[in-house]
């Protein structure tokens, strides 16, 4: 088998090792789902009684223009349809826009530790990764831009709110970022989060900057992640060359129309937020009766500081795991010193209360 040059330099990784993957290694379920930042309140009643009647008509192809829900998301964010790509969520979009920016040997500016599966397309295609470090558990809006001018990054990364640390610039800060994107760089906005982040977060959409894309999605406060369904807003002649390279029967037709149903329910989504919040207030609680400290989250969910460095932080997360507890951590130090918990059920957060004292005295080396 003959592979590109570039893919035969690449190892064969997986940026997140699912917990299905997980489970079936340890021949057990987990108690408690809460490492992949998904919403365990689940999608909109509506949502799910539009998907159920939409599997009757699944011998059809999608839409392959995402119409409907185009002409529904232009009309929710107050731009135009022509503003609006359609993919198979963040990862997918993010895919196609290295496919159509980036070359082998192409810089990319992004922030040491941040989303891993961006870099994963970046390599993919031959880019050369530029790392700017975090500063105060923050991506360093500056060091993005001063680092993207010197390497003459064709793309930048930078996600508000952030994963993995859950914290988040002002929409001030986030507009000094747009306005100073050097020549011949896009962009890239990740507000995967955005519905959980605090007011005064999100700068205004100006869809006539064809230097930035903004990134949405239906698996964070929308309750979708296994649908598979976001989208990026952006200037015309932009979106438009997505049509260029795009799977274009890749998003699926029932997550289309699932996707259209939560959008309408607002009250849902008001809900879910509500319930993040309370299980933020939760997970902070825990943590600080165990004498760790929660940093400010304004995703859904909570990184938390083990106070010590990343190999203990790593035995801690392998004790909740053996625990029956998923949950995940940052890959990089200074980051790794933390685990981080996704907002849970009730049920799920007792289960975390429970095998947290546990693994930290296990990860000590400490007996009950």
């Amino acid at each position: 088998m003959h592979f590109t040059p570039t893919v035969e330099r690449l190892s064969s990784v997986v940026p997140f090792v699912g917990p299905e993957t997980q489970e079936r290694a340890r021949g057990r379920k987990f108690r408690a789902r809460i490492g992949a930042n998904e919403s365990v309140f689940g999608p909109s009643p509506r949502a799910v009684e539009a998907m159920q009647q939409a599997a009757t008509e699944v011998w059809k192809y999608a839409d392959p223009e995402n119409h409907d829900l185009k002409q529904a998301l232009a009309a929710f964010h107050g731009v135009g349809p022509q503003n609006i790509v359609v993919g198979e969520g963040i990862d997918g979009l993010l895919g196609y826009t290295v496919r159509l920016c980036v070359d082998p040997g192409v810089a990319v500016a992004t922030s040491l530790g941040a989303y891993p599966t961006f870099n994963f397309h970046v390599t993919g295609y031959g880019g050369c990764l530029a790392l700017a470090p975090y500063r105060d558990d923050r991506e360093d809006p500056a060091a993005l831009i001063e680092l993207a001018t010197r390497e003459a990054a064709r793309l930048i990364f930078f996600a508000n709110p952030d994963n993995p640390m859950a914290s988040c610039w002002d929409a001030g800060t986030v507009q000094w970022l747009i306005d100073n994107v050097p020549e011949g760089s896009v962009l890239c906005l990740d507000e995967a989060y955005s519905e959980f982040a605090p007011p005064g977060t999100t700068p205004a959409i100006d869809i006539s900057n064809p230097q930035v894309l903004r990134f949405r999605t239906f698996s964070k406060a929308h309750g979708m992640a296994g649908a598979r369904i976001g989208y990026a807003i952006g200037e015309a002649e932009l979106i438009k060359s997505f049509d260029k390279i795009r799977n274009h029967f890749g998003v699926n037709r029932i997550a289309q129309v699932g996707a259209l149903a939560s959008l309408q329910d607002t009250a849902h989504l008001a809900g879910v937020v509500a319930q993040v919040a309370a299980a933020r207030a939760r997970i902070a609680t825990i943590a600080l009766a165990n004498r760790l400290r929660p940093l400010p989250s304004a995703a859904n969910f909570v990184a938390i500081d083990c106070c010590n460095d990343g190999a203990f932080a790593r035995r801690v997360l392998s004790e909740l795991i053996a625990r029956d507890v998923f949950v995940r951590m940052p890959g990089v130090s200074p980051l790794d010193r933390c685990i981080r918990v996704s907002a849970g059920l009730p049920s799920d957060l007792d289960v975390f209360e429970e095998a947290l004292p546990q693994a930290l005295r296990a990860a000590a080396g400490r007996r009950p």
